[in-house]
């Protein structure tokens, strides 16, 4: 007991108060640690059936999705580049302007989907062996009557004019005006 008397005496008088202060001050740490770890617990939980799903059970819509299975499906067509600047001509023909390059680049993926989305098929851009059939067998037929399904008729210098079909709204009114001002330069 003298020890613990002698210590109190060297202590400033102060000194409980503090101690006091900083024990309060812990435990409130230790309580909103506590709190946090709860809250975090409860989210985690209340997340919980989201990843229970697991697997998914749904096919997936199919493997020629994707470009690299849809280019693989293009290379056993076995497109040369004298068959690619056919295909290319081809498009072209049927108004889906493209370069002649023997390339299916940018511009030739977009005409094949435009062939495609107006032939019904899914746009893609990439042409499977039934679409590349489709689309000689469409040109084989163009070649016999002379004429393609979306040209005019020849006009001076035998340019060719092609039509684009243009819908809703947009296209109305772009109609009546081509309609309005073509008529006045045509006389």
């Amino acid at each position: 007991m003298r020890r613990n008397n002698r210590r109190k005496a060297m202590e400033p008088a102060g000194s409980t108060a503090v101690a006091t202060e900083e024990a309060r001050s812990f435990r409130k740490e230790q309580a909103m640690r506590a709190l946090i770890l709860v809250l975090l617990i409860v989210g985690i939980a209340a997340s919980a059936p989201c990843a229970i799903a697991g697997l998914s059970t749904t096919p997936r819509e199919s493997a020629t999705d994707t470009p690299t299975d849809q280019a693989t499906q293009e290379d056993q067509i076995g497109l040369t580049k004298a068959k690619r600047r056919e295909v290319q001509r081809d498009l072209t023909r049927f108004g889906f302007d493209t370069k002649l390059n023997g390339k299916f680049d940018d511009s030739t993926r977009a005409a094949i989907g435009r062939w495609q989305d107006e032939r019904g098929y899914p746009k893609t851009g990439f042409l499977d062996t039934a679409q590349h059939k489709a689309l000689l067998d469409e040109s084989a037929a163009a070649r016999e009557t002379g004429k393609s399904d979306h040209q005019d008729r020849r006009r001076g210098a035998g340019r060719v004019h092609h039509t684009r079909v243009v819908g809703g709204p947009i296209g109305v009114i772009g109609g009546a005006v081509h309609g309005v001002i073509g008529g006045l330069f045509r006389r």
